[in-house]
């Protein structure tokens, strides 16, 4: 394994939170992560929703006197009708139980994501405190994120704090060993700083999915990845096209690897069932298609089955362990996406630095 290098991020400090705020009286301006998908004008997976609830609800037990919240939705390059908040608002109440008002997505002004302190002002006009509980967006510099911090006094709301005190756990000094990352998906790119930053950290690092491809020729960090031994593969990129299993060495060439192999499955299986510390990000195939979802159903069952405290991430990780029927055997599914690697990579996230130390 690489030399370690010292975590320097100063976000794994203790953050002010909401639970500690006086918030009686007070109007309080949210700052959630209801990026949704939607479908058909209406919301397809709530799941980040339900993610906001407990800020809100503790703000309403506390005696806030109003609560306003605002989010972005997809990313729009200005206003577009596809992107209104309206159907994300309504999900938001019917499972809030109560009224409250949302803002209108907040990438229809321009000066969102340019953190355009003019906009961070209206936002923050006639509030006395914000909370930032959109983990999944702390990573960006954005008006709702750092700006409105800037002008009004700021708390991390449950999420945040749930997200922050979670991950900051696989980048502890004392962390549970034998520590197992796990990393597939196809955002190669994306990954690739938090596989050199938290791959030193850990005992094993088991790889699939086309992340596994790349690694096979290139090497970074000095991590020793462990990569297929077999896979699956087709020779047409299509959801009915027969699935033939060859040693990882011997796919043909031109065919499209789309899961892992049994011997793999049962290979990388045994190194979870010894593990204390998991980490998982990404599917191990194309779990979209039922026929190449059963090395990650596999793994999946492996994870859920340890006795570890282990951490998943990645949208498409979460959605097929919650298919699997498998979430509720998690220690805890992070929200974060892009933000949750940024953090793990030791990058400082600037949606949280302006959060005050506790």
């Amino acid at each position: 394994m690489a030399i370690v290098e010292p975590v320097t991020q100063s976000s794994l400090r203790r953050l002010r939170s909401v639970r500690d705020a006086e918030l009686a009286g007070k109007s309080v301006l949210v700052r959630a992560d209801l990026n949704v998908p939607l479908s058909g004008g209406e919301v397809a997976d709530d799941t980040r929703i339900r993610a906001a609830l407990p800020t809100l609800e503790l703000l309403y037990a506390r005696g806030a006197r109003t609560v306003v919240v605002c989010s972005h939705l997809g990313r729009p390059n200005g206003p577009d009708p596809a992107f209104a908040i309206a159907p994300v608002a309504r999900r938001l109440r019917e499972l809030l139980g109560r009224p409250v008002e949302v803002l209108e997505n907040t990438r229809f002004d321009y000066g969102e994501t340019r953190n355009d302190i003019a906009f961070a002002r209206r936002l923050a006009d006639e509030h006395d405190l914000f909370v930032e509980d959109a983990f999944g967006s702390v990573h960006r510099a954005h008006a709702s994120t750092v700006g409105v911090a800037r002008i009004l006094p700021t708390w991390a709301g449950l999420l945040v704090e749930r997200e922050v005190v979670n991950l900051a756990r696989l980048l502890s000094d004392d962390v549970s060993r034998p520590y197992v990352v796990v990393a597939g998906g196809a955002k190669v790119d994306d990954k690739v700083g938090m596989l050199a930053h938290l791959g030193a950290r850990a005992d094993a690092v088991l790889v699939g999915g086309k992340m596994a491809e790349q690694l096979r020729v290139a090497k970074f960090g000095g991590v020793d990845f462990e990569l297929p031994v077999d896979v699956v593969a087709v020779e047409r990129f299509e959801a009915d096209a027969p699935a033939h299993i060859f040693a990882a060495e011997d796919v043909p060439y031109g065919w499209a690897v789309v899961d892992i192999g049994p011997r793999t499955r049962r290979r990388f299986a045994r190194v979870l069932a010894d593990a204390r510390t998991i980490f998982w990000n990404g599917p191990l195939g194309v779990v979209e298609w039922p026929s190449c979802a059963e090395g990650t159903h596999a793994i999946a069952e492996a994870v859920a089955a340890s006795d570890a405290y282990s951490v998943v991430g990645g949208g498409d990780t979460v959605a097929a362990l919650n298919r699997f029927g498998l979430g509720d055997r998690i220690s805890f599914m992070s929200t974060g996406g892009g933000a949750a690697l940024e953090f793990l990579e030791g990058k400082e996230l600037p949606g949280l630095a302006v959060i005050p130390s506790a």
